[in-house]
């Protein structure tokens, strides 16, 4: 009888293990996702406000809700890019915020085509809870402020949800890796079956 040979084949019958997992990881993930998205498009829907969330903890479950803040502004309008209503590229004009009891938030005061500064010398802000950069939040300015014209405001549908296609690639590399290993295997009883 031809014996298989056992390490390698174990190695390889491990990693297509770890491939399928991460395939059924990825499915789960996107089933999550799915449920945080359709969190978000509610959230859309909601009328009454909410507070501005200090505690990061709680930042996530306020994202696309309304909020009204109390600004005194921290430094120099910094540009980011942006986008407009209708979708037009340029700069959304961010600002650093103190709100009362010292904690710090993120304002997109509106949108324009040009980096040059603008002076607004705070106040009350009105807007949605938005993503910011990596888990930070920020404030989109609705109504725009500091005679800028309207940032995009933020959407769900803009959160990518890939989760699908990484699992189907897991388990087309585990398809594939078994695919060669038997390959290379028959190569292999072949060339015994020769010497023999």
């Amino acid at each position: 009888m031809r014996r298989l040979p056992i390490i390698p084949t174990v190695l390889v019958l491990a990693a297509v293990g770890v491939m399928i997992a991460l395939g059924f990881w990825q499915l789960d993930r996107r089933a999550h996702k799915e449920a945080m998205l359709a969190r978000y498009a509610t959230a859309q829907t909601l009328t009454a406000e909410v507070s501005w969330p200090i505690d990061p903890a709680q930042q996530e479950a306020m994202l696309f809700r309304r909020t009204t803040l109390d600004c005194r502004v921290e430094g120099k309008d910094a540009p980011l890019a942006g986008y407009d209503r209708k979708g037009t590229v340029g700069w959304a004009h961010a600002v650093t915020c103190v709100l009362p009891g010292g904690a710090r938030a993120e304002v997109v005061l509106g949108w324009a085509k040009d980096l040059a500064e603008r002076q607004w010398r705070g106040g009350t802000v009105r807007g949605v809870i938005a993503p910011g950069a990596g888990k930070s939040i920020r404030l989109i300015a609705d109504p725009p402020l500091a005679g800028l014209a309207a940032s995009a405001l933020p959407d769900p549908k803009s959160i990518p949800n890939n989760h699908w296609s990484y699992a189907i690639q897991w388990f087309l590399f585990a398809g594939v890796a078994l695919v060669i290993y038997a390959l290379a295997l028959r190569k292999r009883l072949a060339a015994r079956g020769d010497e023999g």
